[in-house]
């Protein structure tokens, strides 16, 4: 990985590496409460390729209620990400049924849903909102009742 990381913008400590994280998800189209990841140790992004890493103390498991979806973060997440994609994902699957299933590309589908990719291509899509933070849903409910 250390050529992919060559050129990268690094970030340490949990404060600072979420700031990052939020800002980048912001700037890309994504909603802050995608990656809830928590004791975030390092945090690395290369503008130039898109490349991202997020590497934390232990794995964490996320349950969305919205979705009724159980996702496991790793240890290290990487993407590549641009404006409303993050494609080559490693280190997120969720639990679907009695398998845990990788998550390799996420989209952004006409500003209101977001589409999951797994390696074999099948995917799944959900309201955007079900990934945005309290604070997110209410500027994104008044932005469209405008």
């Amino acid at each position: 990985m250390a050529s992919e990381e060559e050129g990268a913008e690094i970030a340490y400590g949990a404060e600072e590496c979420y700031r990052r994280i939020v800002k980048l998800m912001q700037d890309l189209g994504f909603p802050r409460g995608l990656l809830p990841l928590k004791e975030i140790e390092e945090f690395g992004y290369v503008c130039r390729t898109g490349f991202a890493w997020m590497k934390q103390k232990t794995p964490y498991q996320h349950y969305f209620t919205e979705t009724k979806t159980l996702v496991r973060y790793g240890i290290e997440v990487t993407a590549y990400m641009e404006k409303g994609r993050m494609k080559n994902i490693s280190g997120v699957k969720s639990k679907q049924l009695f398998l845990w299933v990788p998550a390799v590309e996420m989209s952004i589908i006409n500003g209101n849903k977001i589409d999951f990719k797994s390696p074999v291509g099948i995917g799944k899509s959900y309201p955007l909102t079900a990934f945005m933070t309290d604070e997110e849903k209410q500027m994104y409910m008044e932005k469209t009742n405008e």
